[in-house]
């Protein structure tokens, strides 16, 4: 849409004008509402995630016991 249409259409910018206060109640409430869906999809991938590196782990039991030694020798050089 170009500069000159939102000049001659009233409509099409009443969208970015007249901001009340419950239409900026409603943006806070959306952002809180995002942030706990955030926090649920985040949950989520992380269960999946672990599934996934069990189900590796379960697969490759010598790559998955390599990967042991090597986090133990981690362990036990790291300086506390």
């Amino acid at each position: 849409m170009a500069d000159g249409d939102l000049r001659d259409n009233p409509a099409a910018r009443g969208s970015r004008e007249g901001r009340d206060a419950e239409d900026v109640a409603g943006d806070v409430e959306d952002a809180q509402e995002s942030d706990a869906a955030r926090r649920r999809r985040r949950a989520q991938f992380l269960r999946e995630l672990h599934e996934a590196k069990q189900l590796r782990d379960r697969v490759q039991p010598r790559r998955a016991r390599a990967a042991r030694m090597r986090q133990q020798m981690r362990m036990r050089t790291f300086r506390w």
